[in-house]
């Protein structure tokens, strides 16, 4: 039996970082060295893994993936200790400015980098397939629509400006953005294409936040042993090497 994959959890105290937590402690194929918290959080139910302050970041213990779920302001030291250790990063983080999304793309150069703004499968192939309608149809209006919980901050999502992405890589246009927070909405985007006299809906809803972490922790061990270079979650998901 080969030896776990070892784990840091950037941003262990919220949301996604405790589903990681938990998925990743049934996991026998992974083991969480450090479970890195922001100043003034709670330390999160690890299941075993030891808490670190994100001040103290430079302290974890050896690991092998950087599976990070913060803030935008908690991604250059990260990226800045994966640099350091030799160590692949999963980056679920959104929100971020083009300085930052530089920032992957600095630290790609030494080591295997990969972010993304939505680590579900489905969201994955929804993706493709806007794309493909969007070059079909390049004269029909199109809309984005994204709903979220009420505690999501960033607006557009950015699994929402992923799939603009694909609609002007399809088109050469940006679509129109309309974002709604409320309740406990776990995600929802909806793609609208609208012609004359007819409208094309594709929509992706997510009820159980753990596809998006069984997504990252698979993002981490297709990652783990691959050459420096930025990845795409979608090309991870076709790729069974």
């Amino acid at each position: 039996m080969s030896a776990p994959l070892n784990l840091l959890i950037h941003g262990a105290g919220g949301r996604m970082g405790r589903a990681l937590l938990r998925l990743a402690a049934a996991d026998p194929a992974l083991r969480v060295v450090a479970a890195v918290t922001r100043s003034g959080e709670a330390p999160p139910e690890a299941g075993g893994a030891p808490g670190l302050a994100a001040e103290r970041l430079a302290a974890a213990p050896a690991f092998d993936v950087a599976v990070d779920f913060s803030q935008p302001a908690g991604l250059a030291p990260v990226l800045d200790l994966c640099r350091a250790r030799g160590a692949a990063v999963v980056s679920g983080t959104t929100g971020l400015d083009d300085a930052q999304r530089a920032l992957l793309d600095s630290a790609a150069a030494g080591i295997p980098v990969l972010w993304a703004a939505n680590f579900s499968a489905g969201v994955a192939v929804l993706e493709a397939l806007v794309r493909q309608a969007a070059a079909a149809l390049p004269d029909w209006q199109a809309d984005i629509v994204e709903s979220h919980h009420v505690h999501k901050r960033d607006a557009p999502s950015g699994t929402a400006l992923v799939l603009g992405a694909a609609v002007r890589e399809g088109r050469g246009s940006e679509p129109h953005y309309a974002s709604l927070r409320a309740g406990d909405i776990v995600g929802e985007h909806l793609v609208q294409l609208t012609g004359a006299g007819e409208r094309l809906e594709l929509v992706h809803r997510a009820t159980d936040r753990d596809i998006f972490a069984r997504g990252a922790l698979l993002a981490a061990r297709r990652l783990a042993g691959r050459p420096a270079g930025r990845y795409v979650f979608a090309e991870l998901l076709l790729d069974r090497k």
